[in-house]
């Protein structure tokens, strides 16, 4: 039976070449203290005390940040458009994304800024997605498949009658949440649900 052939190029192997890129870089706070330009991939983690995420903040202490929380990107604006690689200036779009994060974690009632450290990678932005997707598959971060809303902006005025987020929902504090409609589940529902698909030791 034939050797598989390794692509260098292969779309898997160039992902997993920036998602180790970003993994090896050291952790730091959230928001990174200085502002900085370009656009790129980050992971956040979580050591707190939150009863929902023990088993998340056991993998992160020590500084082992194992564990994300969430994984997430920052492109250039004309990228939601098709813009991919074709050049368009990023801004501090990455500096920009991570300091939304944290003032929403910040405005929860239940959660500490302190308790989260990041890691970030800027990176050229055709890269971005591809390292994005493999990140969320190989980790499955809790706030990207188990608890929605975290990465969501207000929607607006005319937009006020969708559904809060199960994010919001467990982690209320947001001004623009309170005025959504209630999630279908509550508190104890999700946290039965987090219980339930978190991986046991």
């Amino acid at each position: 039976m034939p050797e598989d052939v390794y692509n260098p190029l292969d779309k898997r192997n160039l992902a997993e070449s920036t998602a180790n890129a970003l993994l090896a870089r050291p952790a730091g706070p959230l928001p990174p203290p200085q502002p900085f330009a370009g656009a790129g991939i980050y992971a956040l983690y979580y050591t707190g005390d939150f009863s929902g995420y023990r088993r998340i903040a056991e993998g992160n202490r020590e500084r082992r940040y194992a564990v994300p929380i969430y994984v997430g990107k920052a492109v250039p604006p004309g990228a939601r458009k098709g813009g991919y690689g074709l050049g368009e200036s990023p801004g501090e779009v990455l500096f920009r994304r991570l300091k939304e994060h944290a003032k929403s974690i910040q405005q929860s009632e239940n959660l500490s800024l302190a308790d989260f450290t990041c890691r970030y990678l800027v990176t050229d932005d055709i890269w971005i997605p591809l390292a994005e997707s493999l990140l969320i598959e190989k980790f499955k971060p809790v706030w990207n498949r188990i608890i929605d809303g975290f990465g969501i902006h207000d929607p607006g005025g005319g937009r006020r009658q969708q559904e809060r987020s199960k994010w919001d929902t467990l982690h209320p504090g947001r001004p623009f949440a309170k005025q959504l409609r209630p999630n279908k589940q509550n508190v104890e529902q999700i946290l039965a649900t987090l219980r339930a698909k978190l991986p046991r030791k």
